[in-house]
């Protein structure tokens, strides 16, 4: 059974259209308009026990929604989706026991107290026994390295040491599945990788199934093996991170090193050059032509070193999403176009 199955999830919300002017406004006390926003269309995914999943898409896609859904936080419009086997919006005890919800941009700890107090809060809350609560913090604390910080105003601490304290309370009553919003947001690139290794050696160790919301093509490659895309409220893919590339890129990159101390000077008649360093250039080139370009290549110049790679995956995402919004578009424009 899956830990997490969803089918058909929808949610639709309706928005107050507010006019400019004051007529407007007054008129608006009587009679509101309303555009219909549709978060989440849809979508239908299984995540089984013991998988990390990486959930993206580009802002506004309804990543934090389908998460809210997840969590009980919200209802749907449509569509049914279990966790543990539970009904999330019901909000039963026994489902809340057993899941952790960690959102970047929301805290849970208590601003002006220190975060061992809050910690407390939430031993009492999820009645966690003392000498387990005492073994699970002296274990986060820990890995997380931050002992000697928890008896400290969690104002003080920097954005890096909030977002540990923040997974340690998301996970002292030991839950079977976090749900995380982009947990590394902010953050430099230490405390980023602080974060991933714990991450990657809590759930291998435990086990607990993990969906992971992210803007850092780093967080996702150093994590998840599988990802979800969603765009516009729509799934656009669902499978292992490496078919991505192959599905949505058509090009690759060739980095060339040639012998002495120059660039040709008509190395665009093979690809777009889009980074030129004597005597090294990079250049993007269809990927069905890869055979043909470097025969050419090899035989027009001398080079001494030459290396094919694939665009980094942050482009390739990037580049799907621009190009799924813009021919989600085109239709709405030429139906405007139209009437006019």
């Amino acid at each position: 059974m899956p830990a997490i199955a969803v089918k058909n999830l929808s949610k639709v919300y309706q928005v107050y259209r507010k006019r400019e002017g004051l007529f407007a406004s007054v008129a608006g006390l009587f009679r509101r308009e309303y555009r219909e926003v549709k978060a989440v269309q849809s979508v239908s995914f299984d995540i089984e026990p013991g998988e990390m999943v990486a959930f993206l898409g580009p802002n506004g896609a309804g990543k934090t929604t389908t998460l809210k859904l997840l969590s009980g936080l919200i209802y749907p419009s449509g569509g049914e989706a279990t966790v543990l086997g539970h009904i999330p919006w019901k909000r039963e005890n026994a489902y809340r026991r057993r899941f952790s919800l960690v959102m970047g941009q929301k805290n849970q700890l208590w601003w002006d107290l220190p975060a061992q107090e809050s910690f407390r809060l939430h031993k009492e809350i999820y009645r966690i026994e003392t000498a387990a609560f005492e073994r699970r913090l002296d274990e986060l604390t820990d890995l997380l390295e931050v002992r000697r910080l928890v008896s400290q105003p969690v104002r003080e601490l920097s954005l890096g040491e909030r977002m540990r304290m923040e997974l340690i309370a998301a996970l002292l009553h030991s839950p079977d599945v976090l749900l995380l919003d982009e947990p590394t947001i902010g953050l430099d690139v230490v405390s980023q990788r602080k974060v991933q290794d714990f991450l990657k050696y809590y759930q291998s160790e435990q086990g607990i199934t993990v969906l992971l919301t992210s803007h850092y093509m780093k967080d996702v490659q150093a994590l998840c093996k599988r990802a979800i895309i969603i765009n516009e409220g729509e799934l656009k893919h669902d499978g292992p991170l490496s078919d991505i590339i192959d599905r949505f890129s058509n090009h690759k990159v060739i980095d060339l090193l040639f012998a002495g101390s120059e660039v040709p000077a008509d190395l665009e008649r093979y690809g777009t050059v889009f980074e030129v360093s004597p005597p090294r250039a990079k250049m993007e080139v269809p990927r069905n032509q890869i055979p043909e370009i470097l025969t050419s290549l090899l035989a027009q110049y001398t080079i001494e070193d030459v290396a094919v790679q694939e665009r980094p995956l942050e482009e390739v995402i990037s580049e799907m999403f621009t190009t799924t919004t813009n021919q989600s578009r085109a239709p709405n424009e030429e139906i405007a176009s139209t009437s006019e």
